[in-house]
C-alpha cells in the first residue's frame, strides 16, 4: 500500500533571492518521497508535499545541505530583519570614513597621506565590512558557487572579493612587489554597505507584505470562561472543548467557533468577513472564534477548536495562497534558473573583451569620460576592464524577478483574507481575473436561502398531517426548502415523526417510511414519477404558487397526493446592486437553478439577470458549465451547497459562499466569507489588482536589467551606482506590490442592502 502524504512546511533561514529559494526546492525536492515543494523567499516559508513515513528532520538536514538555515519557531522574520539592520548600520559606519576618503581621490586626484597609506586605509577599513558584516553573504555566494548553484550572493561575493583585491595588490604596487592598479577596494565596502541596506530595507518590506499571516493569529483570543459544575472558570483556549458552554460579556472575543445557546448581542465579524458592521445573534445561530461581542451576554456551545476553527481555516488557506505559484511566474522562474549563471559568463566575458579588444570600448570611455567622473581614459587597460566586470557582477538582479510574483501574492492575498476574501492559491488569482462569465447558483447564493412556507394546499388529509409528515421526511434533508419545512412544522408546535429508509435525491425531493408508509416530499414532475399518480387539483396548486413567485414542494404517498406546500425565499439585501457591479466590470451573468423556469425569472428579474437557465439537476449545471467553456468563455461558479460541488470543480474557478456547507468551501478556489453577492465584484477587483501588480513588476524588473546590463558591459556604471540600482529594483518591487494594500475593493456589504420584495425559493 502507497504511502500517504501529508503537508508540512518548514521556515527557511538564510534567502535572499529567487535563486536560493530555487535552491532550496530543489533541495527538497531531492528527498526521497518528496513530491512537490514550493518556496516562498518572501515569507521564507517552504510547502513540502511528502509521504508520511519521511521524518521531519530529513527535510530539515536536505536543507541545511544546501547552505540555508531552518528555523524553529515564527520569530526568524523578525530575527532576520534585526540581524540586517545591525549589519547594515556597522557597515556604513566604516563605509562613511571610506567615502569622504575616496571623495577626494575620485574627483580631484587628491591622494592623503600618501598613496600607500591610502591603499592601506582603504583595505583595513574595507576588511570588516566584507568579511563581518557582509560575511554571510560572502559565505553564501561561495558555497552556492562551490556547490555549482550560484546565486545573487554569488554575484555579490565575486564582486566584493575582486574590489578588494585590488587594494592588496595596490599596496603590493607601493611597494615595488606588483603591478599598478586601480585601488577598489573602498569600492568592496560599499558595495557591500549598500547591498546590505537593501536587504534591511527588503526585509522590512517583504515583512509588511506578510503579515497578514500573523495578524491573523494575533486575533485569536488568549482565553476563555466556561462554565464546569456549575461554575464559572477562566481557562487558557488550549483547554477548551467542543462541547464547552462559554460565557461571553460584552467587549470580549468570542473564544472559539460555537453556536449561541442563550442570549442576544451584535457580534463585530469584521475579521471574517471584511463588514464593518456588527451582526445581530440569537441563541440557534453559530459565531465565528476570535470575533468581538459588542454588546449583551451570550452563552455559546464550542463546535470546534484548534485547527478545526474558522480562523486556523483562515490561516491555512492564506498560507497556501502565499506559498503558490501562479502561471506567469513560470517565465520569471526559467529565466531566474539561468540568470546567475549567465551572469558569470558575461562578466568574465567582459573582462576578457576589454583586455583583447579596448578599441571596441574607445570611443565610449572618450565620450563618457566629459561628464561621468568615474570613467577615467588614463586608467590601466586591467584597472578598466575590471571595473566593468564588477559592474557586471553587482548590477544583474535576479532578486526583483523573483520577488516580483510572491510579493504581490503576500499582499493580495492578506489584503483578500482582511476582506473575508480567500484564494486557495495563486492561480486562481490569476485565473479570476481573466473570467468573462459569472454563473450564480440560486438558493442559498442569489437568495437568501432561508425559506419559509406561506401556504399549505391538503389534499385528503388535513393542513396538520401535511405538514407532520412532509416535516418528518424532510428533517434529514440538508435542502434550504426541507429545513423550512421542518422549521414550520415546529413553529406551528407540530410534532414530528420517526422517518426510516430515508434517502435524499439532489435536485428531485426526499423519500422516507413514515408511519409505516412510504412518503416523498419535492418537484411535482418527481413526485408524480414515483408515485405514478395524476391530479389535475395538484398540477393546478402547483401552478398558481409558482404563478405567485413561489417553490411548490409536492407530498405523496404510495396511494396518492397529500397535498402541496408553498414556500417563498427572496433575493439577498445587495443581490441586484452586486449584479450591476458585476456588469459594471465588464462580466456576463448567468443564473443557474434546479427550479422551474416561472420562479427562476422572477428571481432573475428582481436582481437584473436576464440569462436565466432553469430544471437542471446537479449534473446539468455541469453540463451547462463546460457548455460555457466550449463557446470559449472563462467561467467563474458562484455556490453555497452540496449540490453545487460539481460545478464548482468544473468550472475555471469556483467561487464558495463561506456560508454555504463544508462541501462547497473545500470545492472552492475562492472562499467569500460573508456569503454575500457584492463580495463576487470584490474578489474580482482584488485578483485584476494583484495580477496588474505582478505584470508591473515582471515588467520593471526584466526593464531594469535590460538597460542596466549593457551598460555595465560598457564601462559606463560605476560599481556603487549599479549596486545601489540593484537594490532599489528589489525594493521597488517589493513596496510596488505593498500599494495593493491601499486599494479600494467597492462597497461593503452594508452598503449595498436595501428592502427587496420575498419572491421564490427552489431545490437546487
Amino acid at each position: 500500500m502507497a504511502n500517504e502524504e501529508r503537508t508540512t512546511t518548514l521556515r527557511v533561514e538564510g534567502m535572499h533571492c529567487a535563486a536560493c529559494a530555487q535552491a532550496v526546492e530543489q533541495a527538497l525536492r531531492s528527498v526521497p518521497g518528496v513530491s512537490a515543494a514550493a518556496v516562498n523567499p518572501v515569507t521564507w516559508i517552504a510547502r513540502v508535499e511528502v509521504s508520511t513515513g519521511v521524518p521531519e528532520g530529513r527535510l530539515a538536514s536536505a536543507v541545511r545541505q544546501a547552505g540555508y538555515g531552518v528555523a524553529e519557531d515564527e520569530d526568524a522574520g523578525a530575527r532576520g530583519v534585526l540581524a540586517a539592520r545591525r549589519r547594515a548600520a556597522f557597515a556604513w559606519l566604516l563605509a562613511i570614513p571610506i567615502v569622504v576618503w575616496m571623495v577626494p581621490e575620485m574627483l580631484l586626484g587628491i591622494v592623503w597621506p600618501s598613496a600607500l597609506g591610502y591603499h592601506a586605509g582603504m583595505v583595513v577599513l574595507a576588511l570588516p565590512v566584507v568579511f563581518w558584516a557582509g560575511g554571510p553573504t560572502i559565505l553564501a555566494g561561495v558555497r552556492a558557487l562551490v556547490r555549482r548553484t550560484p546565486t545573487m550572493d554569488t554575484l555579490i561575493a565575486l564582486g566584493a572579493l575582486a574590489s578588494l583585491l585590488t587594494g592588496f595588490v595596490a599596496v603590493a604596487a607601493e611597494m615595488g612587489a606588483a603591478p599598478a592598479v586601480h585601488d577598489y577596494a573602498g569600492v568592496a565596502a560599499m558595495i557591500l554597505a549598500i547591498h546590505l541596506t537593501g536587504r534591511w530595507i527588503e526585509a522590512r518590506a517583504k515583512g509588511r507584505a506578510s503579515q497578514a499571516i500573523r495578524r491573523l493569529l494575533s486575533l485569536g483570543a488568549k482565553t476563555a470562561s466556561i462554565l464546569r459544575d456549575g461554575l464559572e472558570v477562566d481557562v487558557p483556549i488550549e483547554d477548551v472543548a467542543i462541547g464547552d458552554v462559554m460565557i461571553v460579556r460584552p467587549g470580549t472575543k468570542v473564544p472559539t467557533d460555537g453556536v449561541v445557546t442563550s442570549g442576544e448581542s451584535h457580534v463585530d465579524e469584521s475579521i471574517a468577513t471584511g463588514e464593518s458592521l456588527p451582526v445581530r445573534r440569537v441563541a440557534g445561530e453559530k459565531v465565528i472564534g476570535s470575533t468581538l461581542n459588542v454588546e449583551g451576554l451570550l452563552r455559546v456551545e464550542a463546535t470546534a477548536v484548534g485547527k478545526d476553527t474558522f480562523l486556523a481555516q483562515m490561516v491555512r488557506l492564506v498560507e497556501e495562497a502565499q506559498g503558490s505559484k501562479v502561471p506567469i511566474q513560470a517565465l520569471a522562474d526559467r529565466v531566474t534558473r539561468v540568470f546567475v549563471p549567465v551572469i558569470l559568463v558575461l562578466a568574465l566575458a567582459t573582462f576578457v573583451l576589454w583586455l583583447a579588444a579596448p578599441a571596441v570600448f574607445a570611443g565610449i570611455t572618450a565620450w563618457a569620460s566629459g561628464f561621468l567622473p568615474w570613467v577615467h581614459g588614463d586608467l590601466s587597460l586591467f584597472s578598466r576592464a575590471l571595473f566593468a566586470a564588477v559592474a557586471v557582477l553587482v548590477i544583474a538582479c535576479p532578486c526583483a524577478l523573483g520577488l516580483a510574483t510572491p510579493t504581490a501574492l503576500s499582499v493580495g492575498s492578506g489584503k483578500g483574507a482582511e476582506n473575508g476574501i480567500l484564494f486557495r492559491s495563486g492561480e486562481a488569482i490569476q485565473t479570476l481575473r481573466e473570467v468573462d462569465t459569472i454563473v450564480f447558483d440560486k438558493t442559498g447564493t442569489i437568495t437568501e436561502g432561508r425559506p419559509n412556507v406561506t401556504d399549505a394546499v391538503p389534499v385528503g388529509v388535513d393542513e396538520f398531517d401535511l405538514l407532520r409528515l412532509a416535516g418528518s421526511v424532510e428533517e434529514g434533508s440538508e435542502h434550504p426548502l426541507g429545513r423550512a419545512v421542518v422549521a414550520a412544522c415546529r413553529e406551528r408546535g407540530v410534532k414530528l415523526d420517526a422517518v426510516e429508509q430515508f434517502v435524499a435525491f439532489p435536485g428531485k425531493g426526499v423519500r422516507g417510511r413514515v408511519d409505516g408508509r412510504d412518503v416523498f416530499a419535492g418537484s411535482l414532475v418527481w413526485v408524480r414519477g414515483e408515485v405514478g399518480v395524476e391530479d389535475s387539483t395538484v398540477a393546478s396548486s402547483v401552478e398558481k404558487l409558482e404563478a405567485d413567485g413561489k417553490s411548490a414542494v409536492v407530498v405523496a404517498d404510495a396511494s396518492g397526493w397529500l397535498g402541496v406546500l408553498g414556500i417563498a425565499d427572496r433575493p439577498k439585501a445587495g443581490a441586484a446592486a452586486a449584479i450591476e457591479e458585476l456588469r459594471a466590470l465588464g462580466l456576463d451573468v448567468v443564473l443557474l437553478t434546479g427550479d422551474n423556469e416561472r420562479v427562476a425569472r422572477v428571481v432573475g428579474q428582481a436582481v437584473g439577470i436576464e440569462r436565466v437557465v432553469a430544471g437542471v439537476l446537479p449534473d446539468g449545471k455541469v453540463r451547462v458549465v463546460e457548455a460555457l467553456q466550449r463557446e470559449g468563455h472563462v467561467v467563474a461558479m458562484v455556490g453555497d451547497g452540496i449540490n453545487d460541488a460539481p460545478a464548482l470543480r468544473a468550472a475555471n474557478v469556483g467561487i464558495a459562499l463561506g456560508t454555504g456547507t463544508d462541501v462547497a468551501i473545500e470545492t472552492g478556489d475562492v472562499t467569500l466569507v460573508s456569503g454575500e453577492p457584492a463580495a463576487v465584484a470584490r474578489a474580482v477587483r482584488l485578483s485584476r489588482a494583484t495580477f496588474r501588480k505582478i505584470r508591473q513588476n515582471l515588467f520593471w524588473a526584466f526593464f531594469y536589467n535590460v538597460v542596466a546590463i549593457p551598460l555595465a558591459v560598457a564601462g559606463l556604471l560605476h560599481p556603487l551606482v549599479a549596486e545601489a540600482a540593484m537594490a532599489l529594483s528589489s525594493i521597488n518591487v517589493v513596496t510596488n506590490a505593498g500599494r495593493l494594500r491601499r486599494i479600494r475593493l467597492g462597497p461593503s456589504p452594508s452598503e449595498t442592502r436595501g428592502a427587496i420584495a420575498p419572491v421564490p425559493g427552489s431545490r437546487v
